[in-house]
């Protein structure tokens, strides 16, 4: 199984959209909200990103709900 985790934030709805349509898929994910988490938000500024959602399945990243590209890595 693949390892997936979501930087989302509160008032997102590309990361309400994105986990939903993971959901769909039938993969199970790990939510970091950067609304509510500050460390969260620190790891996800250290890696050099600003907006949510960005989202990380194994050794890739996709910035953004991008229905295509998470087709293609899942």
């Amino acid at each position: 199984m693949k390892k997936i985790i979501i930087y989302s934030g509160n008032s997102c709805s590309n990361c309400t959209a994105a986990k939903e349509y993971i959901k769909e898929k039938g993969y199970d994910y790990e939510e970091k909200n950067v609304s509510l988490d500050p460390e969260a938000k620190k790891e996800l500024i250290g890696m050099g990103y600003m907006g949510v959602p960005v989202i990380m399945i194994d050794d890739d990243v996709i910035v953004g709900f991008n229905k295509s590209k998470l087709d293609e890595l899942l």
